[in-house]
């Protein structure tokens, strides 16, 4: 028993010598070394794909020709809108037509109770036959006075007094063709008929009502919007800047804008989307209102298919001016401090440089540069708090070209 107990007492874990470390914390220690050291080396590494740089998205330097346009709030109104009225008093018998629909120059619309003015006519026409009949005699009692005359059996007062009497004959049956064309035209007022060829409102007065200069006379209106103007107004800035460039804001009656470019106008419709057609601007008032500064233009636009609705609210776009070979960049690449603009040139090598510029108008998402860039350049378009510490960088994202150079590219391989 006394070598067993001996024997179990030499296995049991013997007590560390003070003052010496363990073995097995020398082994976690450089466990946490690793560890930290690898986490480290992870949050140093750079996002770009080579390991070597941040990666930061360009843009190149454009030219293309870029057009500017004003953009105004604009009203439709109908190229002609024309009142249908009652031209004779009467009672209204008849409406011949669907509201709303459309109708055609000279159809008949509306019926005014046509008795009285036939009678008017019957009676015209009686009168006429009176006074013809009554010419047919002084014209017999003339031929038989003049063979008298000459035989010295009647007098002159006889000859001048038949005479007379044939010219008045005569004139009696003019007035009477007058009154007879008078009742004919007055007759025919009662049916009242389409002025133009257009869509036509809803009835003004009901059938039986009392209608023309003794009771209501406007009876409808028709409008013809198969070309609808756009009015809007423009300040008399911009009217001069278009003038001085190569835009003509008002055109010639013929619509030719002779050496200058004819100031094409687009509208929107109620829900956004752009209208297929453009007009043209057709009149510009010469006077300025003093109390806006801007004077009323009127442009003409197709509306072929009634989309565009007289009385409509739209907003309308006018070209001002034509930029040749304009120098544009994404618009998102200028920044603005208390010293103007200015962009990140990156070049090939990766190096930025912040450089003051000069821009122009705005056209969609794109910028015109007047001044500080050259065409081909690299701007940087992301990543701006990265590209203030002037760090060295690597480009990514740079186009080939373009959207109309790239178009124009395509358009003649296929050619």
């Amino acid at each position: 028993m006394g070598d067993l107990k001996d024997r179990a007492d030499g296995f049991a874990p013997q007590p560390a010598k003070k003052g010496c470390f363990p073995r097995w914390g020398f082994i976690l220690a450089g466990v946490l070394v690793i560890v930290v050291l690898s986490v480290w080396l992870l949050l140093r590494k750079p996002a770009s794909g080579s390991g070597l740089l941040p990666e930061v998205r360009v843009a190149l330097v454009d030219t293309a020709r870029v057009d500017v346009y004003g953009e105004y709030e604009g009203s439709i109104r109908a190229r002609q809108s024309v009142e249908v009225t009652a031209r004779v008093e009467g009672i209204l018998e008849k409406m011949l037509f669907k509201e709303g629909s459309f109708v055609t120059k000279g159809q008949t619309l509306f019926v005014i109770d046509p008795k009285l003015y036939q009678a008017q006519v019957d009676r015209a026409l009686a009168q006429l036959d009176r006074a013809k009949a009554l010419e047919d005699k002084a014209t017999r009692d003339l031929n038989r006075i003049r063979p008298l005359y000459t035989q010295k059996a009647a007098s002159q007062l006889d000859l001048d007094n038949a005479e007379a009497a044939l010219e008045c004959a005569q004139a009696d049956v003019e007035i009477c063709k007058v009154d007879l064309l008078e009742a004919q035209i007055t007759l025919g007022y009662t049916r009242v008929a389409a002025p133009i060829s257009g869509y036509i409102s809803e009835r003004m007065v009901d059938v039986g009502a009392l209608v023309g200069p003794g009771g209501r006379s406007l009876l409808a209106t028709i409008v013809r919007s198969d070309t609808v103007m756009v009015d809007f107004s423009m300040t008399s800035l911009e009217y001069l800047k278009s003038k001085d460039r190569d835009v003509n804001i008002r055109c010639e009656d013929d619509g030719e804008c002779l050496d200058r470019l004819p100031s094409y106008v687009t509208i929107t419709l109620a829900d956004g989307s752009e209208y297929p057609y453009r007009g043209i601007v057709d009149f510009a008032d010469p006077v300025v209102d003093t109390k806006s500064g801007t004077f009323s233009v009127r442009a003409e636009m197709p509306n072929p298919e009634g989309r565009l609705l007289p009385g409509e609210k739209t907003k309308v776009r006018v070209l001002l001016d034509v930029l040749e070979d304009a120098m544009t960049i994404p618009a998102v690449a200028v920044r603005d401090d208390e010293d103007g603009s200015y962009v990140y040139v990156v070049s090939a090598d990766g190096s930025v440089e912040s450089r003051p510029v000069s821009v122009g108008e705005k056209v969609g998402d794109r910028i015109v540069v007047e001044k500080g860039l050259a065409p081909g350049e690299m701007v940087a378009v992301d990543r701006f708090e990265l590209l203030s510490e002037a760090v060295d960088v690597t480009p990514v994202g740079i186009p080939v070209k373009h959207n109309s150079e790239r178009k124009s590219k395509q358009s003649e391989e296929r050619k």
